[in-house]
């Protein structure tokens, strides 16, 4: 079963139907004693990174997702990858979880937010496995990581390269929403229930 953490923000019910799609049981809970019995978590997200990070921590999932994650798969979606960061600079600058090298800045070129459809390469890991280089997928957001040292796993661009997905050890994060990417979308979430 997997658990999507519900702390106030994100696009839970899209996430939950991808998962329901590929015959997977889920549960949402917001609290983190109802996914003690989850084999995955998914870190769904919308909104500022501020204002997630104190709802994550007033409901303990931070201290619940670092815990977990020594032996459990976490999957962070848009802003949930940008919470597995060190640090991000939207509203000031804020800690996140540090799960993964790097930070959340502000795009400085184009139409903010960078929205719609785009070109995903440098793809590594499990989670791509049977995905082409180059698939596109749906992305929402105007923050983008600036580095993530060697847990950079795909990287995407628009007016500068950037990380779109990212790893260390269980954790993964992709900076695009899958459960919005069509069939691609489907099998990396499909990957992601294999890892």
């Amino acid at each position: 079963m997997t658990g999507i953490l519900d702390y106030g923000m994100g696009n839970l019910r899209s996430v939950q139907k991808a998962f329901e799609f590929l015959g997977e049981q889920s549960v949402v809970s917001c609290e983190p004693r109802g996914l003690n019995g989850c084999s995955r978590l998914v870190l769904p997200g919308v909104g500022s990174f501020a204002a997630g990070m104190r709802n994550l921590c007033e409901r303990g999932f931070d201290a619940y997702l670092r815990q977990r994650a020594d032996d459990t798969p976490v999957l962070g979606i848009c802003l949930g990858m940008q919470f597995l960061l060190e640090e991000s600079d939207e509203e000031g600058v804020h800690r996140g979880l540090g799960f993964v090298q790097g930070r959340a800045e502000r795009f400085t070129q184009g139409k903010i937010p960078h929205m719609g459809w785009n070109g995903v390469y440098n793809l590594r890991t499990p989670l791509f496995a049977q995905i082409p280089e180059g698939t596109q997928f749906y992305f929402v957001h105007s923050y983008r990581a600036t580095t993530a040292g060697e847990g950079m796993i795909a990287t995407c661009e628009y007016h500068t390269e950037f990380p779109a997905a990212v790893n260390k050890g269980n954790v993964y994060g992709v900076q695009f929403h899958p459960e919005k990417s069509g069939e691609r979308g489907l099998q990396l979430l499909e990957n992601f229930l294999k890892i």
